[in-house]
Formats: structure tokens, C-alpha cells, sequence
């Protein structure tokens, strides 16, 4: 089993877009503020209550530390990748909207985990119904509910049936080229089956195929089985499901979406995953030594996966407070700390790139904190955040999993708040964000 890993996590990759990436940690202490916390810039947002900014005297200087730190990124790879922005401090301006779902008046929400959109701009939404109680537990909607791009409610669908194993714990979603929807469970029950296995159905929500078993999960050298994953992605192009293995494993584990077949796996630094479990995180507000350096050699908590255009794979490293890029075949490139030592250790979440033709921004969800940042996506500057925590309008709630429509608008599903905000961005000459 260990030499079929090895093999698939040796394939090349030489993508063109990845050769004059410069590889290590892209290290923000240079943005810091006075008191350990990155001062970055704000972008408004409509509806959204004013939260920190840096102070006017700062700003210019803030300003400046981007170019710096641009330019020597700049300097190191040769000459300036395509789509960056150069640290420029520059946010897309958005316009928010919580109300935007017209879901029956006869349903109720439970947590919600995942949202996607599909190519005709079909919004699919991902809720846990055996999360609500009394009452509101039966008038739950169906775990799985699909809107028109103007929030008009199409379908609502899923749930435990013949021939396949339900997840207990809904957790994640994709949707392929084809309409075909892709979902993905975390349980992980002290006794009992966890959410080994990730679901595949057409269309007309009829089951493909179900890869790995409940509760059957050998751990990470297991080709076959998942353990709890996080979050999943469908790269339409080379017909690949990538897979953030990540409750109850520690890697990046990659299928064919045609055939099921397993192809590689990897862990953080592109390494063969460790076999040891990972240690535990550091409890929200607990007391902690400030952490730095290039950070654990294993993944922790791996939760979201995203693949651009280009090729490159970004990875959300959770419980290690990061992002690795990658090539396709899994070879490490970079990575960037998402709001290290702050009071969650829980920070970057669910991944989401820009819909512009060069997909200039990262978008990160940060869990534990409740913030919306946004990076440079080649140089991994860090550019401002878009959302602070709260449950206004325009505020988030344990954002978790996140999504961009063609038009590039950004969909965010928050846990506890119950409700999948939809960031609109304002018009640019150069087209969607």
C-alpha cells in the first residue's frame, strides 16, 4: 500500500504557471501591528458594521510595506507573475445580501456546511437537519437545496436511502460540469462508523457511486476509504476529485471522477501522510507560546481544496493556521500563515478563487475567528479582510465553506448562523472578481 502512495505522490506535474513560483513561507510579521495583529486594510462592504482599520497616519505606511514585500517576491521569481496585484492594498467593494435564499416558508434551516454553484449559476446548499431540535426538527428542510441564481427555490433533495450510506454529519459538496453533485460527511463517533465514504449522484439525484465504506477507514495509507473528510473539489479539466482528508487523516487524497480510482495522496510539504494521528489543537483562548517558523511537517485538520485555472492547488491547513499551494501531482510550492497566533487556532477554513480571467484573489474563511480574508493568489499577500465577526448583515458567524459563481459573487456558509450569505462584487472595467 505504502510503495502505491509513493509512486502516485512521485508523478510530475510540469506545469508551466508553477515554474517561477518560489517556494518556502511567505512570512507577514513585516505587516504586524503595535500589538501582534496584522494591520491590514478594510474593504467596505454595504451593511456591514465599521470594525478596526489602521490609522490614518499608518495607512500610507502600510501601503508601502505591501510594495516592499511585492517587489522582493517580485525580484525573487524573475519577473511578475500574471494576475498579481502587487500588494497595492486594492479590495473588490461588495455588496451584501443574507436574504437572498427563498427557501419555503414551511422549512427550517439546521447548521449549515457547504455551498457551490454549478455552470448555469445554480446554487446548491449543504444544511445539517438532525441539528435542529423541538419543533423546528420536523420542519427541517432536506439536507440538500438548490436555488436559481436570483435565490428561487428549485429543489430540495438527500437524505439516508436504498443503496447507499447517508453521512450522519452532512459536511461538504461539489458539483461538477456534468450537474453531478458530490458529497462528503465528517462523524467521527468515539464507538460506532464514521463518515468514511463520499456519495456521487447525477443530475437527477440518482446515485453513481459511493466511494469507501462507513466506518471502514484504515487510516491514511488507505486507498479506499476516507476518515471524515473536510472539504472536495472537481477539477473538470483533468477529471480529478481532490479531497481534503482531514478529520480523521492527514492528507490530500486525489480520485479519478470518472472511474473512482485512487490516483496520489499527499500531506503537507507534499510528504507521504504521516501515519501518526495528529496532535490536538490549541483551545480557543486557551493560553499559548506565539508560534513561528515554517510549522509542523504533517497536516492538521486539512479542511479546504481549491484548484485554479492554472493548475496550482491550494490546501487549507486548519488546526496549523495555513495555506500550501501545490502542483496537481501534489509537488510543494509555498504557504502562508492565516491569522497565526491569535485567540483561535482554528483559522483558515474553506478556499474560494476570484472569478476574474486571472483569478487574482484568495479568498480564505477563517473558522475560529470568524473573519473573511483575502490574498494576493500568486504572491500570498495578504491584502485586507471583507468580513469581521457578528451576525449582521455583512458580519460572519464560524464561516466555513465558500464559493464563487461565474459572475463572482462569493457565497459563504456559516455554520451556527444558519444562512449562506452572498457577497456581490461592484462592478470593475475588468469584469468579475
Amino acid at each position: 500500500m505504502a510503495g502505491l502512495a509513493d509512486r502516485a505522490l512521485r508523478q510530475a506535474d510540469p506545469h508551466p504557471a508553477t515554474r517561477d513560483m518560489v517556494e518556502g513561507t511567505v512570512d507577514h510579521r513585516t505587516q504586524t501591528g503595535d500589538e501582534g495583529r496584522p494591520s491590514i486594510e478594510t474593504c467596505p462592504v454595504r451593511n456591514t458594521a465599521p470594525f478596526a482599520v489602521p490609522p490614518p497616519g499608518r495607512q500610507a505606511e502600510c501601503r508601502r510595506r505591501f510594495a516592499r514585500i511585492a517587489l522582493a517576491v517580485l525580484m525573487a521569481c524573475g519577473s511578475a507573475p500574471s494576475g498579481a496585484i502587487a500588494g497595492d492594498g486594492k479590495l473588490p467593494r461588495f455588496q451584501v445580501d443574507d436574504q437572498w435564499m427563498k427557501l419555503p416558508a414551511q422549512w427550517r434551516l439546521g447548521d449549515v456546511s457547504a455551498v457551490d454553484v454549478d455552470r448555469q449559476g445554480r446554487v446548491y446548499v449543504l444544511h445539517r437537519p438532525r441539528s435542529l431540535v423541538g419543533e423546528d426538527r420536523a420542519r427541517a428542510a432536506p439536507p440538500v437545496l438548490v436555488f436559481a441564481p436570483d435565490g428561487t427555490f428549485l429543489s430540495g433533495w438527500g437524505g439516508p436511502g436504498t443503496g447507499y450510506e447517508w453521512p450522519d454529519t452532512e459536511h461538504s459538496l461539489a458539483v461538477d460540469a456534468r450537474g453531478h453533485v458530490w458529497i462528503a460527511g465528517n462523524a467521527r463517533p468515539p464507538a460506532g462508523a464514521g463518515d468514511d465514504m463520499l456519495l456521487e449522484f447525477d443530475a437527477r439525484h440518482r446515485l453513481v457511486r459511493q466511494l469507501g465504506r462507513k466506518g471502514a477507514s484504515r487510516g491514511d495509507g488507505d486507498t479506499r476509504n476516507l476518515n471524515a473528510p473536510g472539504d472536495l473539489v472537481i477539477d473538470d479539466v483533468r477529471h480529478e476529485v481532490y479531497i481534503a482528508d482531514g478529520y480523521g487523516n492527514r492528507r490530500v487524497v486525489v480520485y479519478d471522477s470518472r472511474t473512482g480510482r485512487f490516483k496520489r495522496m499527499w500531506s503537507a510539504f507534499g510528504a507521504v501522510p504521516p501515519a501518526d494521528p495528529a496532535p490536538a489543537f490549541r483551545p480557543k483562548g486557551a493560553p499559548f507560546a506565539p508560534e513561528d517558523g515554517p510549522g509542523p511537517a504533517g497536516f492538521n485538520g486539512v479542511h479546504g481544496v481549491e484548484v485554479a485555472r492554472d493548475g496550482l492547488v491550494y490546501v487549507s491547513d486548519r488546526n496549523n493556521q495555513r495555506v500550501q499551494v501545490f502542483t496537481r501531482a501534489g509537488r510543494y510550492l509555498k504557504q502562508v500563515f492565516v491569522n497565526r497566533n491569535r485567540p483561535s487556532a482554528q483559522t483558515a477554513s474553506g478556499l474560494a478563487v476570484s472569478a476574474d480571467r486571472a483569478q487574482r484573489y484568495l479568498y480564505v474563511a477563517d473558522w475560529g475567528n470568524s473573519e473573511l480574508l483575502v490574498y494576493d493568489r500568486i504572491s500570498l499577500l495578504l491584502l485586507g479582510r471583507i468580513a469581521a465577526p457578528g451576525e449582521a448583515p455583512g458580519q460572519v458567524t464560524t464561516p466555513h465553506l465558500i464559493a464563487v459563481d461565474r459572475r463572482g459573487r462569493l457565497y459563504v456558509a456559516e455554520v451556527k448562523a444558519r444562512r449562506v450569505q452572498r457577497f456581490t462584487p461592484e462592478p470593475t472595467r475588468e469584469g468579475p472578481r
